[in-house]
């Protein structure tokens, strides 16, 4: 499968953003490529029709908020304008509402027992206040019609293009939650310590397979980690006195240095010290090279299962960035299917943080 080239042109914030020359294809064979992907997106949303009986369109909109998709696109835009670390955080944001209760807005909940404050979430998920601003945008444009499910997956895919990565049609149509759910925030998100075969599963129970587990995870090529949930790997690893020994030995000093010991576990580092803000497949060079910063990142290459599972496609993916993009677009495409509200279920929330009254 191939799919777009390596970074579109023109599409990034950061002044003089060009795609790197590594890439290396001719124009004939860039549009070969999006031929090629365009051809695999649509076989995507095929499928994805027999799943969601075709309630989601692209199109749902185009009457009702027929600017829709500029408008989000624009407050996006704003948002990476002012910190280029939203992009992974908005994305991030989609993912977690995602896996729980479905693709429903429920992460955008407030209250005490809201997602938003269950353990992978507290002091961790953001973008909250980038959420209403790109909502009351849409409000005042078409009032009590997008859902704030809707403008997180818009935001996700505007977040992914903008940082120099791919484009997908994003399906639309969904509604929004009326309840949180945080125990199952706690249960059913992966978390950075958990085991290859624990991860797969959850994405299983989702609908989700190892190809989408890879190609997921690709998305830590942007963004940043807290020292908290990965110094575990910095010494006396699991007991054995001595840092992860999968872990780049040249790496750890550095790491070290940004999360002392005796600190509190909020000082981030880049998830991809490389190329941070860029959307691209050095997260899978980096796993090769014993430099994935998350446990869980790690174990795709590293650990034993990976024989059998992962190691391969992350292998695939470190060494063909199309390839990567093109699979990271259908993912994200089924990732964003997982059990939406349509029809008359749940309601058009006109504050995302809040249900109607």
């Amino acid at each position: 499968m191939v799919g777009l080239v390596a970074c579109p042109p023109k599409v990034g914030l950061r002044s003089g953003f060009e795609c790197p020359e590594k890439v290396g294809l001719s124009l004939a064979n860039k549009n070969n490529a999006e031929i090629v992907q365009r051809f695999s997106i649509f076989l995507t949303l095929l499928v994805l029709c027999g799943v969601v009986r075709c309630q989601l369109s692209a199109d749902f909109y185009s009457r009702s908020c027929p600017n829709l998709l500029s408008i989000v696109r624009r407050e996006v835009r704003n948002a990476l304008r002012n910190e280029m670390r939203m992009a992974a955080s908005l994305l991030r944001l989609h993912f977690h509402d995602c896996f729980v209760n479905g693709c429903d807005g429920s992460v955008l909940l407030d209250g005490s027992d809201g997602e938003k404050f269950a353990a992978p979430n507290l002091n961790s998920a953001r973008g909250f206040e980038v959420i209403d601003a790109i909502k009351t945008a849409v409000e005042n444009a078409c009032s009590d019609v997008v859902s704030c499910a809707d403008i997180l997956a818009i935001a996700a895919r505007d977040s992914v293009l903008l940082s120099g990565g791919p484009t997908w049609r994003v399906l639309l149509g969904r509604r929004d939650g009326l309840v949180g759910n945080q125990t199952g925030a706690n249960i059913l998100l992966p978390s950075p310590f958990e085991s290859l075969d624990s991860i797969i599963a959850k994405f299983a129970a989702v609908g989700l397979n190892i190809t989408d587990v890879v190609s997921l995870s690709g998305g830590h090529t942007i963004g940043l980690s807290r020292c908290a949930f990965f110094s575990n790997r910095l010494s006396n690893f699991s007991g054995t006195g001595a840092p992860d020994a999968t872990l780049d030995a040249a790496l750890i000093p550095e790491l070290q240095a940004a999360c002392p010991a005796n600190g509190d576990g909020n000082n981030t580092v880049p998830l991809d010290n490389r190329s941070r803000d860029l959307f691209d497949n050095h997260y899978f060079v980096n796993l090769a090279n014993g430099r994935g910063i998350l446990q869980s990142d790690q174990i795709l290459f590293s650990s034993d299962l990976a024989n059998s599972t992962t190691r391969g496609i992350a292998q695939l993916y470190g060494s063909n960035p199309t390839v990567f993009f093109s699979d990271f677009a259908n993912s994200m495409i089924k990732m964003a299917n997982i059990s939406p509200l349509t029809g008359s279920d749940g309601q058009i929330r006109r504050n995302c943080r809040v249900v109607n009254s």
